[in-house]
């Protein structure tokens, strides 16, 4: 059952990050405003866009090989659990410096704090397994 999940969850989150980061490096204007509050953050800037387009695909892939062979891809999946979690605690100060700190954290659950602790759940799973029900 782990097993399934971990290739659910984790080949999962490697599509939609391997797409968010093909978007951010090749359709970077589009990408910025379609995504919710990116156009608040001010101007465009197709550098750091690709930048962190670069970051997406990279943690897609480290979740693709993780759900592929999660012994040996352990590394990279604690490696892009890492920037997605750090990715999200800089969303969160954000949205306490912001008026509108509710709406702020409301609308980057689905795209940047879901991915985060989905990551680390699966991170958590391999470094502190739990033995499944009805097994001994």
């Amino acid at each position: 059952m782990r097993r399934a999940i971990e290739i659910i969850l984790g080949g999962g989150l490697a599509v939609l990050l391997i797409g968010n980061g093909i978007a951010m490096l090749f359709a970077g204007p589009w990408w910025y405003g379609a995504v919710p509050g990116a156009p608040s953050t001010g101007p465009f800037n197709a550098h750091f866009v690709k930048d962190i387009g670069a970051a997406y695909l990279v943690c897609g892939a480290a979740l693709a090989a993780f759900a592929w062979r999660p012994a040996a891809a352990l590394p990279a999946l604690a490696a892009a659990a890492a920037f997605l979690t750090l990715h999200a605690a800089v969303h969160v100060a954000d949205a306490i410096a912001s008026p509108i700190c509710g709406q702020a954290l409301v609308r980057d659950v689905p795209g940047v704090f879901l991915p985060a602790l989905i990551s680390l759940g699966l991170l958590a799973g391999r470094v502190f397994p739990l033995k499944e029900l009805g097994h001994a």
